[in-house]
């Protein structure tokens, strides 16, 4: 489940508000640009400042849009929280809205130890009845979920895949040798190549966010074994990946997003805009990738 190109969704702002037709316009831009799901409140998505109920419109919105637009792609939510039993009640809450499936990142601050990951999990999947994505994201949580502890988790039916952002191709090999039963997703753009060739079956991306279109052709010649050509769009993208986290996810992507006219450069604190020494090396990457060519 959740193979292929899942957008990890910026939520745009303006004027510290949801900004519901700059949300809206960015799905339909997805979901014409071969992305193959949506998340929303993610990392990229500023999930630690939305309130739940933002969150809850988020999710209404992109429904929708989905619904209208495309039969195929599917939502995922981000509700994971460093309580168990708030994200228990988030997760419910998703799975109500109709959500296909959530991510949950690890427990932050409160460094859980293996076992205390696994009786995270354990408890979620007992109390839902929805798919869920786990997310091991050791740089912004603090804790490393071990290929141990997820091979464990897979023999839960309620565990479907896991977004792994460890940067780590030994710790993705690791597990693809305990078990077969967990899709395996790319946390990092940079190493989506790299992980595909060891068995992931698609990506989380930031970098889709301003060239959906690239990165699904990036999954499609991997699928289909034009591996040169693969290769050859791994080298397109990887300036416009780097230029995308040359400063904190997601400061660089939505001040790409408002360079292409596409919403404000809002974030909310503590984020801020890029810093002013930032900007033509993020304008210089889209140029290079021909996403700002009708643009003065």
């Amino acid at each position: 489940m959740f193979e292929g190109l899942t957008t990890a969704l910026v939520t745009p702002f303006k004027y510290g508000e949801l900004d519901e037709a700059g949300f809206r316009r960015l799905v339909r831009h997805q979901l014409n640009s071969g992305t193959d799901g949506i998340l929303v409140a993610g990392c990229t998505g500023e999930a630690a400042t939305l309130s739940w109920d933002e969150i809850q419109r988020l999710i209404i919105w992109a429904d929708e849009e989905i619904r209208h637009h495309s039969r195929h792609a599917f939502l995922l939510a981000g509700t994971g929280l460093n309580s168990t039993e708030e994200t228990i009640e988030r997760t419910q809450a998703a799975q109500a809205l109709g959500v296909d499936g959530v991510l949950l990142i690890t427990p932050y601050y409160n460094k859980p130890s293996q076992e205390g990951l696994f009786a995270h999990y354990s408890e979620i999947a007992s109390k839902t009845d929805v798919p869920l994505v786990l997310y091991n994201v050791p740089g912004r949580t603090g804790v490393n979920m071990l290929p141990k502890t997820v091979a464990k988790l897979a023999e839960l039916d309620a565990v479907v895949a896991i977004k792994e952002a460890g940067g780590n191709l030994d710790q993705v090999s690791e597990l693809m040798t305990l078990t077969g039963k967990i899709t395996v997703l790319s946390g990092d753009d940079s190493l989506t190549l790299p992980m595909l060739a060891i068995g992931a079956h698609g990506v989380i991306s930031t970098t889709s966010n301003v060239d959906p279109v690239r990165m699904a052709r990036l999954l499609a010649c991997w699928r289909n074994t034009r591996l040169d050509e693969a290769r050859l769009v791994h080298g397109e993208l990887y300036p416009l990946i780097k230029a995308m986290f040359v400063e904190s996810n997601p400061m660089p992507v939505k001040a790409a997003l408002s360079l292409m006219g596409m919403i404000e450069n809002e974030l909310r604190l503590p984020l801020t805009t890029v810093q002013v020494e930032s900007f033509p090396t993020i304008e210089r990457a889209l140029r290079n990738a021909g996403l700002l060519e009708n643009r003065s």
